[in-house]
């Protein structure tokens, strides 16, 4: 196959049609570095293009692939032929992709709740970095789901419920923590110190940490 004779053969259609590359670049969305290359040899179009740079032209697509006409018409058996090939493709390309995206969903999926869990066990909880890592891990977590669930309709909607639902439960641990274990509530947006005192305001309730002499530290909820 002679690409440079490919690429003569395919400048003359486009001056038989008056066009200029700029105009033809525009008709295939392409850019004019692209239809340049494939008139000079270069670089050869796509199978899917050159479909349609045969219908273009109104010639077979041996003829352009011969770099010479041979005869009037594209032969429609050949065309539907290629243009099956280029649609498999196409579709196996896509395939491979929505692949790759799944794997890559799993991988942050994995990574955003091991970060959760880990912020929460390594982290003290008078410390805000364990209720930053934590988010941040089920935020990645739902960013992977979205990427898993790539081809579902509302996978906008779900990921963002799988945020919501992760941080509600987060929220909601650490409230049984203060409740039941007397911790210092990790998710607490505002701290007020007193005497011998510590006011935790956390979303939906509010903690008191107490250092008393002889019973030592107390956290217990207030409202």
């Amino acid at each position: 196959m002679d690409q440079k004779k490919i690429g003569q053969f395919l400048q003359t259609l486009r001056k038989e049609k008056e066009l200029t590359q700029e105009q033809l670049a525009e008709q295939f969305n392409v850019s004019n570095r692209t239809v340049s290359r494939w008139e000079t040899g270069t670089n050869m179009p796509d199978i899917s293009v050159l479909v349609e740079l045969a219908e273009f032209y109104e010639v077979d697509i041996k003829e352009i692939i011969d770099g010479e006409r041979k005869s009037e018409t594209m032969n429609e058996e050949t065309k539907e032929t290629l243009v099956k090939v280029a649609e498999y493709t196409n579709e196996d390309k896509k395939q491979q992709y929505l692949k790759m995206r799944k794997i890559i969903g799993g991988v942050l999926m994995g990574f955003g709740a091991f970060l959760a869990v880990s912020a929460l066990a390594i982290f003290p909880n008078d410390s805000s970095w364990g209720s930053i890592y934590s988010t941040l891990g089920g935020i990645i977590f739902s960013v992977g789901l979205y990427q898993m669930i790539c081809t579902y309709k509302y996978r906008l909607i779900c990921s963002v419920g799988c945020f919501l639902a992760i941080f509600a439960l987060l929220l909601f641990t650490d409230y049984l923590g203060v409740k039941l274990g007397h911790q210092v509530p990790r998710f607490a947006y505002e701290k007020s110190w007193g005497e011998d005192e510590i006011v935790f305001k956390a979303p939906f309730y509010t903690a008191i940490w107490h250092n008393y002499d002889r019973e030592g530290e107390y956290v217990e909820l207030v409202d």
